[in-house]
Parts: structure tokens; sequence; C-alpha cells
């Protein structure tokens, strides 16, 4: 049963995502209907495998040690259904934000939701990966399948941001690969387990080879979740892509990423033949730089989108310090702003959506005044700001102190209180760059409202109806409730932790 419940998680959405070419469908609601229906039994399935029995699968084998094969640990499935409640959401908003009909039975949109559909099969693939070949697969996979989405405006802004996003995206995949070459042929068993699996004389006698390639590797795969040197992607490709694909860009695609370098450090290398190394602080150094660097640039961007990318910089580099920090506290820290910037940064990206739908306006400083004919658009945008700056009870708030404890706790000398320092400065540049939004929206004071080439004021009103505001609304009221009742999430990333630094 599990088995089929693995193989039906990956392959539903990638089915469903080919046969959307096949239909003819004579109104766009009925194409709207089957992309809902195809993402919530995806939710559905990927719910059902968090209570399945554990088991595993190989799909294919090459030799003993290079196979790909799934098998859903905790880890996995957290991701999971990260990625399925996230693609869901993101999927209802774009029902209306992705509304271009062209002619009968013909529509644009059918790409857009196709390459949507494979690209959630190919995440969920990497998720429940349970070798090193089978995770770079599902990788490679969610880069091909996605540039599609960055492309699908197709101006020249789009073509040049999917062919960056490429770019980066396959030289990245190529330093992970040399690096899973290098370790493959030391490994001792085929499939990840808590505390590595290299062969400890191996291990022993090749240590400068191991640390050479993990860090090769681990920049790789972190060009995905956007850590310096390799993040000149994202605020490319985040304001040329329509906002429902920039939502899962950030929100979801960044965190493939993020599990690649678990997976490598933790499960592969192993915690304790990376921590007190070169490695070790070297990638926490730059996961700094890029926490302070996207911060400093998101503060000085207008392009609403573009700073909004710039904050996933920032962002997503507080995960991985917290991983790389490698103590309980920080990498519990970590999984919860995996968890609950996902659904933040969703949340935002959907309100420049709307607002850019509904305004027209893609510069934060033509939003003066704004919150009279969008209340509730600006309104959720607010709380969920306040949820990426952590300012409590919010859920970001959580997530920031177990980082901070974390990094306190740790043996990293100057590293040690220099991270905490470097994240309350970030939180002060992020609500610099956020919170004015929210102020001239709702207080536009004496300037008044900039109504300058504002479409009509009774479709401002709608604020794009009810598709378009539900989702906005339950992921603001989740930011807010995750904080207030944290305990269910602390407690569930707390084992998570355990079980990954093999406590």
């Amino acid at each position: 049963m599990s088995e089929l419940l693995m193989l039906s998680v990956i392959l539903l959405p990638v089915l469903a995502g080919i046969m959307i070419w096949f239909f003819k469908f004579s109104e766009r609601r009925y194409m709207c209907v089957y992309v809902v229906c195809a993402l919530a039994a995806e939710a559905a399935l990927c719910t059902a495998l968090c209570f399945a029995p554990e088991a595993g699968l190989t799909v294919f084998s090459m030799t003993p040690s290079l196979r790909a094969a799934l098998r859903p640990d905790s880890l996995g499935k957290m991701f999971l259904m990260v990625a399925s409640l996230g693609f869901l959401v993101s999927g209802i908003f774009s029902l209306k934000y992705m509304d271009r009909e062209e002619e009968e039975g013909s529509y644009p949109e059918k790409m857009f939701y196709s390459f949507y559909l494979m690209t959630l099969g190919a995440i969920a693939g990497m998720d429940l990966s349970s070798t090193l070949v089978g995770m770079y697969l599902f990788f490679e996979m969610i880069t091909l399948l996605s540039v599609p989405m960055v492309l699908y405006e197709k101006t020249e802004e789009a073509s040049r941001a999917a062919m960056k996003y490429l770019f980066y995206s396959m030289g990245g995949a190529l330093l992970g690969l040399g690096c899973i070459f290098v370790l493959s042929g030391l490994s001792s068993s085929g499939e990840f387990s808590p505390g590595g699996i290299l062969d400890p004389a191996a291990a022993a006698s090749e240590l400068p080879l191991i640390l050479g390639a993990l860090f090769a590797g681990l920049v790789g795969f972190c060009t995905k979740a956007g850590m310096y040197p390799m993040h000149g992607w994202l605020p490319t490709a985040h304001p040329a892509a329509p906002a429902p694909a920039s939502a899962v860009l950030s929100g979801v695609i960044t965190k493939a990423g993020v599990l690649a370098v678990i997976r490598l450090v933790f499960f592969t290398v192993g915690a304790n033949t990376v921590r007190g190394t070169w490695v070790q602080y070297a990638l926490c150094i730059l996961s700094l730089i890029t926490v302070f660097m996207g911060s400093m640039m998101a503060y000085r961007e207008n392009v609403f989108k573009k700073r909004l990318a710039y904050s996933s910089v920032s962002q997503i580099s507080y995960v991985l310090f917290g991983l790389f920090v490698m103590e309980n506290s920080s990498v519990s820290g970590a999984l919860l702003q995996v968890i609950f910037h996902a659904s933040v940064k969703i949340c935002l990206f959907l309100t420049a959506g709307s607002v850019i739908y509904n305004l027209g306006r893609r510069e934060c400083s033509g939003y003066r005044g704004m919150g009279r004919y969008m209340p509730v658009t600006f309104a959720c945008f607010t709380m969920a700001s306040l949820s990426l700056i952590g300012i409590p009870p919010f859920a970001g708030f959580t997530a920031k102190w177990f980082l901070a404890l974390g990094s306190l706790s740790s043996d990293l000398e100057v590293i040690s209180w220099a991270g905490p320092a470097v994240l309350l400065i970030s939180a002060l540049l992020t609500a610099g760059y956020l919170l004015p939004i929210s102020v001239s929206a709702f207080f536009p004071g004496k300037e008044g409202i900039s109504m300058e080439g504002l479409p009509d004021t009774d479709f401002i009103r709608r604020e794009g109806g009810a598709l378009m505001k539900i989702p906005l609304i339950l992921l603001a009221v989740f930011a807010l409730a995750a904080g207030v009742f944290s305990g269910t999430f602390t407690s569930l990333t707390g084992k998570i932790a355990s079980y990954i630094l093999g406590l």
C-alpha cells in the first residue's frame, strides 16, 4: 500500500500535467476544476502517505551503489506537505490571475498548468528519494520543468530570466553531480542514513577530498536556494514570472536546494565529519553574507516583486545558516523557517500578484493610499510581513528564536554571536523594506492617494474576487495561528532535527 501511495504521489501530478493537453475544455471553468481537483488529490495523497507505514521502493538500479530508490522518512514527509499545500493554495489563486482566454476551447495558460503540475510531481520525487542518484535526477527535473513557468509571459525579459535561471541551476547541479561522483565511490551504503553512509576507513584516509567535494557540491545545490555567490537568478526570475509561479519558486522550489543540503551533510557525509572543519566555517560565513546582502538589496529595491525576490535570498539563508551550525536548536529553527517562510513568502508574492492584477502597478512607491481600495490584500500583506520580520506572536519569531539559540549554544567562536547579530540586523532591514508599504497604503498622509493611471474604481474594489482573497486570508491567518500555537510545530521539528542529527 505504501509503495503504491509513493508512486501515486509522484505520478498523479505528472500525468495530470501531461493529460491537460489532450482535453479541449469547452469553458475555462472546466479546466480550472480539473487543475484544482488534481492539486487537491495530490494534497490528499501526500497526507495519506504521512500516516502510512514506512516502506522502500527501488525505481531502477544501475549498480548496487548507484540506484534510484524511494523511502518516505519524516524529513521528506515534511517537505512533501509544504510543497503540496503551497502548490494547492497558489494554484487556487492562479485561477483568477491567469485568466487570459483567447478563443473558445483554447487557453494559453494550459502550458503554465501543465508544467506547474509536473513540477510538483518532480518535487515529490525528490522529497521521497532515499539515494543520491534519485535525488539528483529529480533535482534536475525540477529545474527543467519549472523553467517554462518563468518563460510564460514570452517577453524578452522573461526569456532572459528563464535562461539565467536555467544556466545558474544547471551549473550548480553540475557541481552537485561532481560531489555525488566522489561520495558515491566512498559510500558503504546506497541509501541515506542519519550520521552518514561513508565508509569509515575511506572517510579517514580521504578526508581532504571529501571536504573539497562536499563544499563544491553544497555551493552547487545552494544555487537553487539562492546562497551567495550563486544567487543572481532569483531577482531576475521572480519579476518576470507570473505571480503564482514566483510564489512557488520562492516558497517551495528553492527548498529543493535546502533538502539537498540536508541529505548531503547529515545523511551522506555525516555532521560529525563536517563539524569543526573549514567547510562548516566557510558555509556559515557565506550564509550570513547572503542574509545581510539580500536584506540590504531588498531595502534598496523599488520594484515590488524584485524586492520580495531579494528578501527570499536573505530569508532562505536563515535556513542554511541554521543547518550549517549543526546544533539541535538551530536545525529545529531551520526546519521551522522552511515551513513558515514557505507560507509567508507565498502570501507576499500572491499579494504582489493581486496588486499587479488589479492596479497594474509594480513599484512599491505607487501603492500610497491603495489600502482603501484593497483592504483585505494589504491587511494580509501586513500580517505576512510581521511574521517575516519575526515579531511575536507571529510564526516567524519562533523560527528565528530557535536559530539564535542554536547559534549561541554552538562552539563556533565568533560565528556563535555574529550569527544572531546578523539575523537581528536583517530583521530591522526587513521591517524597513516591508512595513513602509503597509503604512503608505493605509495612511497616505498629506500627499494623498496616488490615482494616476489606475483602472476603474469599482474594479479595484473587488480585489480580484474570492479566488484571490481566500488564499491570502488563509495564509495570513496561518502566519498568526502558527505563532500563537507554535508548540505543535516546535515539537514536530524538534523530533525531525533529532532524527537528522542522529540523536
